[in-house]
């Protein structure tokens, strides 16, 4: 079915019956008389008067509060319900007219006689009588859900027969004869295999993002001559058991979960705790587990079951990919912070499990696919009941600080510790800020009463933040100033709400409530979840369920896009009626069903796929096939990758024979505290932050909008974003870090050492640096090249007898620069 005549069946129009209950003259019959009459002649004109000016969807709505009908001032604004009936300690504008705290001081400019404040404590204690009912409406859709499932990848995946090809000799694998099949009805022919020393430079970079070195690559060629089939078989099984698999295929997840260790957006503070979600994904990939278990325990780990204190960890910290997203730190409305913080995890946990774009029906419905905006408020309504612990400071411009979930392993090494002394310099400190900070407080409250200008209010402010800084970092650590081991995540709320339908996604136009659940167009039957529950494990085990089309067709896409340059649906988040169709659509199903039925294993998924004849063709050009497929959709060849940020910047680390594989304790942002980007730093051995550090990419400081330099120039992944392909640039910014940065004239530097100690000849020099640069050796010509070049550098230099050996150096050094900056170093064929 094509997009076009699904949109004609469907009419994605959301109707708005917007219908005068009769619930408001039932209130206003349900209140006595004297009440009433209270109410009119005593409190509506004061709020008329006082407060409509800046409280009123008449006029304008400050601080989230809007006091015009009596949902919305017992609903409340950024602060809390602003009257509670009955209770005067909890009704916030009892505490305003009082001016009982500096925060609250309504009106601003002059107190309320004593006698109208008399009035609005009777009328809270008689319960708040108030006959101002808004106009309810209810929001309905006309998108027909039946028809919409028709869509192919709204059906479940059935497993196909593999087709018959016109080579039987050709396929090595079931997956073979798919692609093959598919080149036999576009009348293309596969390439030829590609030579073993680049099938070896591929799966290495492919499984470990690391070239392979010379002993690797004299190993296999010798295993090659005896066996090729099990010497490529033994390889592949030696790199998926690597702990660098992990490392690897563990940054794919990352860029998939949009993984930073910062809010991002206006105020960006750090987020310290988040490596340790990181190093769970690692960890995770490498001991094979159960993509099904790895998706649950991120979206409702810490509702599982557990058996002791390591699971019930584990589960906590993987429930950091809700809470790592960016955040609009600076919201005043506690409520619209809460909607936005939802909607992102609804949208990245649906683009990047169900490659759908669920968001998108926030404001209204779907405009493609079949999913109403009260199906958007449904899922909505798990995440509203979910509580996400993020941490960062409470200070100026940051309003929506939370706490950390306490974990209940200590780290082997505290990070960041105190100490007790340090605790002893922050509590002086704490005690003689709180003191100065009273007495400003009580002269801005003087100077303000008497009508003077004065900075005391602005000064008490700054010392505000600095001191929540302090307690923050007193409250960090234990009585003996170790660190505590704290993480990212979520957790249910403790009591349960019910979401409600907004109007074009405004908080100030509610609708119709809404039971939580799931998409419609993906269910086989309704759904019903038990009120005393946020849904979410209910939400994270129908999403990992056979029964469900899309989970595992996504995965699968991906892991394919990795391996294979090109996805089988090339718009990986958004397999939806306005993403690309499917160039296998066969292939898909089948390797989808055999993923579910190999009980979700990566490892087992990506073996099966490198072993494919399809996998190990060559990328030789060839014209034919090209003017028929110019973007490699059929397969006829292995598509030419481009190596990313982080594989790049950790090969030069290798070739130089510096690169660190240890896992470093932490990250730099864990160990520089709670602060704000771009803020002070702890001197950590020079400016560039990539310079000490030399362990790998994946391990690098990650804060939004501010990522290594190395990284930030080639293509990273938008932390922002769901980030399921990356973009490919060749811009001149690239080129020019290449020839100048200290990062890499270093790693040229010790690349050239490197191969100058490993012979007496400057010809096995060069086959040396061939060896290790690119994995392969060096042609006779390519080594006559290099010797010319070196020869006329050293010609040019015109030097004397003395400094002839530094100068041969330096052209040594010259040549590892222009072999790491090339394109076949920087390209995988």
């Amino acid at each position: 079915m094509t997009v076009r005549s699904l949109m004609t069946r469907i009419t994605l129009i959301t109707c708005l019956c917007v219908a005068v209950c009769s619930e408001k003259g039932k209130s206003e019959s349900s209140l006595k008389d004297e009440e009433l009459k209270f109410f009119e002649s005593k409190i509506r004109p004061v709020l008329v008067e006082q407060c409509y000016r800046c409280h009123s969807s008449e006029e304008k709505i400050k601080g989230g509060l809007s006091i015009d009908s009596r949902e919305g001032i017992r609903h409340g604004g950024d602060s809390g319900p602003a009257v509670v009936p009955g209770d005067l300690r909890g009704s916030l504008l009892w505490t305003a007219i009082n001016w009982a705290e500096e925060d609250y001081e309504m009106p601003p400019k002059k107190r309320l006689p004593a006698s109208i404040v008399a009035d609005f404590k009777e009328w809270i204690e008689m319960g708040a009588p108030d006959p101002r009912v808004a106009e309810k409406a209810i929001v309905k859709t006309q998108i027909n859900i039946e028809e919409g499932k028709k869509f192919w990848s709204f059906k479940k995946p059935l497993k196909k027969e593999p087709p018959t090809v016109s080579d039987q000799k050709w396929p090595a694998s079931d997956i073979d004869h798919f692609v093959l099949a598919k080149l036999d009805s576009n009348g293309l022919k596969p390439a030829m295999d590609a030579k073993p020393e680049t099938l070896l430079r591929r799966i290495y970079f492919d499984l470990i993002g690391l070239p392979p070195s010379p002993k690797e690559i004299k190993a296999y060629a010798t295993a090659w001559k005896k066996d090729p089939k099990n010497a490529y078989r033994l390889e592949v099984n030696k790199l998926l058991a690597s702990e660098r698999f992990g490392e690897r295929w563990g940054r794919h997840w990352l860029d998939i979960a949009r993984f930073a260790e910062s809010t991002g957006k206006d105020i960006n503070m750090t987020f310290p705790h988040a490596w340790r979600y990181r190093d769970y994904v690692i960890d995770s990939i490498n001991a094979d587990k159960p993509y099904d278990e790895f998706i649950t325990e991120q979206i409702a780990g810490d509702l599982l079951p557990i058996k002791n204190d390591a699971d019930w960890q584990e589960n906590l910290i993987a429930t950091g990919f809700l809470a790592i997203g960016p955040k609009n730190l600076n919201e005043r409305d506690p409520r619209q912070f809460a909607l936005d913080l939802a909607d992102e995890q609804i949208d990245t946990t649906t683009q990047a499990i169900l490659g759908l774009t669920v968001s998108c029906a926030r404001c209204h419905d779907h405009k493609f696919d079949p999913i109403p905006t009260t199906d958007y408020y449904s899922l909505a309504g798990i995440f509203l009941n979910t509580k996400t612990y993020f941490g960062t400071v409470n200070v100026i411009q940051n309003r929506r600080g939370t706490n950390l979930l306490e974990l209940p392993i200590a780290d082997k090494e505290p990070i960041d510790p105190l100490g007790t002394n340090g605790i002893s310099i922050i509590k002086n400190r704490l005690g003689d800020s709180e003191q100065r900070f009273n007495e400003l407080t009580r002269q801005a409250r003087e100077d303000r009463s008497a009508g003077r200008s004065s900075n005391a209010q602005q000064q008490a402010q700054r010392l505000r933040s600095q001191i929540s800084q302090m307690r923050a970092r007193l409250n960090s650590v234990d009585e003996d100033g170790i660190s505590l081991t704290r993480a990212m995540g979520v957790q249910d709320r403790e009591k349960f709400i019910q979401s409600v339908v907004l109007i074009r996604g405004e908080l100030d136009k509610p609708a119709q409530k809404v039971d939580r659940g799931f998409p419609q167009v993906l269910c086989n039957e309704p759904v019903k979840l038990s009120l005393n529950t946020s849904g979410r494990r209910e939400f994270a085990e129908w999403l990992v369920s056979k029964e469900n089309p899309l989970t595992a067709r996504v995965m699968v896409n991906r892991v394919w896009g990795h391996l294979f340059g090109n996805s089988i649906v090339t718009s990986q988040n958004n397999f939806g009626t306005t993403g690309q169709a499917p160039s296998h659509p066969d292939l898909l199903d089948h390797l989808a069903v055999k993923f579910m039925e190999g009980k979700w294993s990566v490892k087992s998924l990506i073996r099966d796929l490198v072993l494919t004849r399809s996998y190990r063709m060559s990328s030789n050009f060839n014209h034919a096939a090209f003017v028929k497929d110019p973007e490699n959709f059929l397969q006829w060849r292995h598509s030419p990758k481009k190596i990313d940020a982080e594989a790049l910047r950790d090969s030069m680390l290798i070739v130089s024979g510096r690169l660190d594989t240890k896992r470093p304790i932490g990250s730099d942002i864990a160990w520089d505290g709670d602060n704000r980007v771009g803020g002070f730093r702890r001197p950590r051995g020079g400016n560039d932050r990539d310079r000490p550090n030399n362990y790998r990419s994946a391990y690098l400081p990650a804060a939004r909008d501010n990522l290594p330099e190395s990284l930030a120039l080639f293509d990273p992944a938008d932390p922002n974003i769901v980030t399921g392909k990356r973009e490919e640039t060749n811009v001149p910014d690239q080129a020019l870090y290449l020839m100048n940065n200290a990062f890499v004239i270093e790693q040229a530097e010790a690349m050239a050492l490197r191969v100058y100690k490993s012979a007496e000849t400057n010809r096995n020099r060069i086959s040396r640096a061939f060896a290790i640069a690119f994995a392969r050796p060096a042609t006779n010509e390519e080594i006559d090249n290099a010797l010319a070049y070196l020869s006329n550098f050293i010609i040019r230099a015109g030097t004397d007898s003395q400094n002839r050996q530094k100068i041969e150096r330096l052209a040594l050094n010259t040549f590892c620069q222009s072999l790491l900056i090339s394109a076949e170093f920087r390209y995988l064929n």
